[in-house]
């Protein structure tokens, strides 16, 4: 035997091998059978090569993976770790080999229709070959904006616009932060003794979903998780049978801004530097393709801080002089963190993992482990810089000196309080090392809800994962309860002050509180005192929703409306006039009629209509967190990517589940129902129990 592959009844892939090699090989191989069209999507978007079959849509994205060289720093960190850990590096190459093998064989079946034929044929491709290093440009591409550094370009906007104050105002989880829910509940709080980990990754919900569900076996390990396709084995969420682990986003600041001042010469680009002299910067031409128009040459500019991601010598489009370089970990060390990933599925106990994540780069996360012997863990992981606070909050001047790198924050450690440890991106043990975190309704809801008893089990998590009890929503509802019994709005007020803040898919009382949180949040936004910050910046188009008044809103509505004053606007009567207008307009709809699921695909499916998408539970501050965008949509497009439940006493009593399903013709959508209802689906690890598909 070499390798084997199993499946299970929901097609989740189950492999063993004689060595790890071997099975990083069919790993990547299992992996190209089943997601062959979104491994085709990732590494064109590492590449910024996306435009060439997705059309004009795709050019704003591929010009910042351009400019900010993402392909060239993953060369250049897979360089370092063939330098420095020839092992992972082999292993890196050996499930790339496996990747290839596996495209090239629905290379071979997509002329007799096999189960991405449609989307190849709609985009006009074939599956292409990865590179040794793509994993770590699919790994970057997903990351890259995970830290959220265009907050930044927000925060110098409204403070240029409103003033200073304005800043912790709009503090909030911003428009394309991703997040999650995790917690660990020690044995001394389960009916077995063994701990409890548990929680959901909070991302894109995309169809086919960032993460795979796998079981990957050889005489070193066995370990289940959730894997990125495209990347060998299990980084943010993983049971070895005697240790288990999970992530959280950190919410740290670790990617930084420099406004430059570039000036052309007859040899290139010069960066005026916090020397107070002029210096040399890199610059060379790429050309994009894209689809049904001209190809487009774009000017790729690296300063001494780093890749030039907007703007240029002649700044923006709009003609203001502006340009900004980006500066990340990744870029300055070549080093990914990939080195933490064979240690992680060779741990046994918390040690172990705590050790492996010393090695840990990006994203930055908070992690809770526990192990068979009652070991935990709670600790942050990644790489960090130590520099001024103003490189956190906004831009920095490059020509300004105190604004360089000094070094790294050591990762911090946090306790257990009761025997719990709850982890929703609010501020914790990373508070040092961000500036804006998630508000904190989620884990205070999580906590309040595991303190409700004091024995819990496996099988009692899920009902913590769908809570949908909405925290945020108490501002705005007193401000209701100030609407007069005159009213036309009366008889909505009396309803929504009785509402008992549950954002169910079939509640009434839900959708007209979304309803008219929406009518809020437009009249605020149309205000003449917020006006100045309604039009954004000439950033590029990628960037653009960091940007957007409509959603920073929406997102920090309890703030605007708690706060003492907010630039003379008469909040009580805005809401009094937006309870009238719900109250003439309300149509008597549920919560999931219009709070539907609207999933990313690089290219739409024509036999799924949005229409045709489900209805959900949830909203943006609930546990069951199910993002709608406030005055702009109920649909969600962001939400729980995987559900996990991690049993220490027993990995057979753990489950998962994922928006969508494993992937291949049978599983593209099965899991779905579950999710939709907090199901999951059953870990098994005994090889006797599933079906064997192949030897490979």
């Amino acid at each position: 035997m070499s390798a084997e592959i199993y499946r299970d009844a929901w097609g989740i892939p189950h492999l063993r091998a004689d060595g790890v090699g071997e099975l990083a090989r069919v790993q990547g191989r299992v992996t190209a059978r089943d997601r062959a069209w979104q491994l085709e999507v990732e590494r064109h978007r590492a590449q910024g090569t996306s435009a060439s079959f997705l059309g004009p849509e795709a050019l704003s994205w591929d010009r910042l993976a351009r400019r900010a060289r993402l392909a060239d720093t993953a060369r250049r960190c897979f360089a370092a770790l063939e330098e420095k850990d020839p092992e992972t590096a082999a292993w890196v190459r050996a499930y790339v080999d496996g990747v290839n093998e596996g495209l090239a064989e629905v290379g071979e079946g997509l002329a007799e229709g096999g189960p991405w034929a449609p989307e190849f044929a709609r985009a006009g491709l074939a599956p292409g070959r990865w590179e040794p290093w793509t994993p770590l440009g699919v790994w970057l591409a997903t990351h890259i904006l995970f830290a959220g550094f265009p907050a930044k370009l927000w925060r110098a906007h409204v403070t240029a616009h409103l003033g200073p104050e304005a800043v912790p105002l709009f503090a909030a989880d911003g428009p394309g932060t991703a997040g999650s829910n995790g917690w660990l509940v020690s044995g001394e709080r389960t009916t077995t003794g063994h701990a409890v980990i548990a929680g959901d990754p909070h991302r894109w919900i995309e169809d086919p979903g960032v993460y795979q569900q796998i079981h990957l076996s050889c005489p070193e390990f066995d370990v289940v998780g959730l894997a990125v396709p495209g990347v060998p084995g299990i980084a943010h969420f993983g049971h070895t049978g005697t240790v288990a682990w999970a992530i959280t986003n950190a919410m740290a600041d670790y990617q930084d801004l420099y406004e430059e001042r570039l000036r052309r010469t007859g040899a290139g680009v010069e960066a005026l530097g916090p020397d107070g002299t002029w210096h040399r910067a890199a610059r060379h031409t790429e050309v994009i393709e894209v689809a049904g128009e001209a190809d487009v040459e774009v000017e790729v500019v690296e300063t001494d801080r780093g890749p030039v991601v907007a703007g240029g010598p002649e700044g923006l489009d709009d003609g203001t002089p502006a340009a900004l370089s980006l500066r990340h970990p990744p870029r300055v060390t070549a080093d990914l963190g990939f080195g933490a990933l064979l240690p992680l599925l060779r741990a046994r106990r918390v040690a172990d993992v705590d050790r492996a994540l010393d090695a840990w780069a990006e994203p930055v996360n908070v992690v809770q482990a526990a192990d068979t012997e009652g070991g935990l863990l709670h600790r942050v992981a990644g790489r960090v810089p130590v520099r001024a606070a103003a490189n956190g909050q906004r831009p920095v001047p490059a020509w300004e000196p105190g604004h360089e790198w000094r070094g790294w924050h050591t990762p911090a450690r946090a306790g257990l309080s009761d025997g719990v440890a709850v982890m929703a991106n609010q501020r914790g043990p990373a508070a040092p090392l961000g500036v804006e975190f998630a508000p904190p309704h989620r884990a205070d809801r999580i906590a309040a809800l595991l303190a409700g008893k004091r024995r819990w089990s496996a099988a009692d998590m899920p009902a913590i994962h769908m809570d949908t009890h909405l925290g945020s929503a108490g501002p705005l509802l007193d401000l209701v309860a100030q609407v007069p019994d005159a009213s036309r709005g009366a008889a909505l007020r009396d309803r929504l002050l009785a509402w008992d803040r549950h954002m169910d898919a079939g509640s009434a009382d839900a959708a007209a509180y979304a309803a008219l949180r929406s009518a809020v949040v437009r009249r605020l936004a149309a205000h003449p005192a917020l006006a100045a910050a309604a039009v954004p910046p000439a950033w590029p188009e990628v960037l653009q929703p960091w940007l957007a008044l409509v959603p920073r809103i929406g997102y920090a509505l309890e703030h605007l409306l708690r706060a003492e004053d907010l630039y003379g606007i008469d909040r009580a009567a805005i809401v009094a006039a937006a309870v009238e207008e719900v109250a003439d307009s309300a149509s008597g709809a549920s919560w999931g009629e219009t709070h539907r699921l609207a999933p990313w695909r690089a290219l739409p499916d024509p036999d799924s209509p949005d229409a045709a998408e489900p209805g959900l539970s949830g909203d943006h501050d609930c546990v069951l967190c199910t993002s709608a965008v406030p005055g702009l949509t109920d649909r969600a497009a962001r939400g729980p990517a995987a559900r996990y439940v991690w049993d220490l006493a027993d990995r057979t009593r753990s489950g998962w589940a994922v928006p969508h399903g494993a992937g291949g013709a049978a599983h593209r959508r099965d899991q779905q129902p579950l999710w939709l209802t907090g199901a999951l689906v059953p870990v098994l690890t005994d090889f006797a129990q599933l079906t064997k598909e192949s030897d490979v």
